[in-house]
């Protein structure tokens, strides 16, 4: 069985390289803002979504250094989504991969700044004919990751999840919610390599349905950490959804019904990849790392 712990070690290796040329420093006193991008995208982190760019990728025969600048962009949409998401405003955490904080790290502008810089900095990379030759790819993957962001994607995801606190959700609407925070970046990630490849309609959707039911997947174990791991496990605080009454998957389900759960998506995303002739071992085998990962 292909060795998943080393191919991510392997690929995060080769996105963080991307990302140090991407987020060089410059002269004057800006640079302080791309200190900051460099703190929270440079900081470690497992790269499960660039590393589903680079599966996908494999599928239809991309060249790597394409798949590497589209997994590097969405890797900086998502820190720019944890910095934001980490302020005061939002969930108030101080740690974050085991550090402290972009905000607590610097401040709460700069760490603004950052994630905002980091944000139009991916759009900027998608849209370079370094990136495809092909104008129409570019633009496909610009609009995609466009939605996948904003507010019929994570921002309208991060949303729900601010009003969960003072409201009751039931499971369609915590599936809703985690479809659109989580799961819309997972399901770019896996569409990637399909785009790059201008596969066909068919392998498109399969990958398409492959990261909703990954990202579902990939939701519910994280609400089993929050609940089940600890800090030093995960690099943050955990017991926050159950401090502020919020309602997950766990509090709802219960822990064993939610395991239960989790393991059936992953099943469920690994019978999408049927379609496909070519070897599927690894996203395969990290549907299966989703769901039984500690941290």
């Amino acid at each position: 069985m292909t060795d998943l712990k080393l191919a991510l070690q392997e690929q995060a290796e080769d996105v963080d390289k991307v990302l140090d040329d991407l987020l060089l420093e410059p002269e004057g006193p800006e640079a302080q803002v791309v200190k900051a991008m460099r703190y929270s995208a440079l900081g470690g982190g497992k790269r499960v979504r660039p590393f589903l760019v680079m599966a996908s990728s494999r599928l239809f025969g991309v060249s790597e250094t394409s798949a590497l600048r589209v997994a590097a962009a969405l890797e900086m949409v998502h820190c720019y989504s944890l910095i934001h998401d980490d302020l005061p405003a939002m969930d108030d955490d101080d740690l974050r991969r085991g550090r402290p904080t972009c905000h607590i790290e610097y401040d709460e502008a700069t760490a603004i700044l950052a994630g905002d810089a980091l944000l139009t900095l991916a759009f900027e990379v998608l849209a370079d004919e370094e990136t495809h030759p092909s104008p129409s790819v570019r633009c496909a993957l610009v609009r995609e990751l466009a939605k996948a962001s904003g507010m019929n994607g994570m921002v309208g995801g991060q949303m729900i999840d601010l009003m969960a606190e003072t409201r009751e959700l039931g499971i369609p609407e915590i599936t809703r919610l985690q479809r659109l925070k989580t799961g819309a970046l997972i399901v770019f990630a896996c569409k990637a390599g399909a785009i790059l490849g201008k596969a066909e309609e068919i392998k498109m959707q399969a990958l398409r349905n492959y990261g909703h039911d990954l990202g579902l997947a990939f939701q519910i174990a994280d609400d089993l950490l929050d609940v089940e791991a600890s800090e030093e496990e995960t690099g943050k605080k955990v017991g926050k959804d159950a401090e502020r009454g919020k309602a997950t998957f766990v509090s709802l389900l219960g822990v064993e019904r939610a395991r239960e759960q989790a393991h059936m998506l992953s099943e469920q995303a690994n019978r999408h990849l049927d379609v496909f002739d070519r070897d599927t071992e690894l996203l395969r085998a990290m549907a299966q790392y989703v769901v039984n990962r500690r941290n």
